[in-house]
């Protein structure tokens, strides 16, 4: 798998943000198929950082439903894989600038 495609997107919400400034951990949103070897190789070449741990989990698909004009509409949301990264002591990502 080519590194472009292994890293989706980061995540931030509260709790991550806790988790970036206290813990020096950043999340991202990864490729189903991708390992944990992949997804660290990733994020060193992505943000020129050394990684010290990788830690990974397969949130499930969750059903959902909701009533409308049109009536009871049900769905089902997708399954994604997560990755928290904890990166080395002294290194940060910017994850807010462009």
């Amino acid at each position: 798998m080519r590194l472009q495609q292994v890293l989706v997107r980061p995540v931030i919400t509260e709790k991550v943000n806790g988790q970036m400034e206290k813990e020096n951990r950043y999340t991202f949103v990864v490729d189903k198929r991708s390992n944990k070897l992949e997804i660290k190789e990733a994020v060193e070449s992505f943000y020129s950082v050394k990684v010290n741990e990788v830690n990974t989990i397969v949130v499930p698909a969750k059903n959902k439903s909701r009533f409308t004009k049109a009536g009871f509409v049900k769905g089902r949301k997708p399954s994604y894989k997560k990755a928290v990264v904890t990166l080395a002591e002294g290194e940060t990502i910017d994850l807010f600038s462009f």
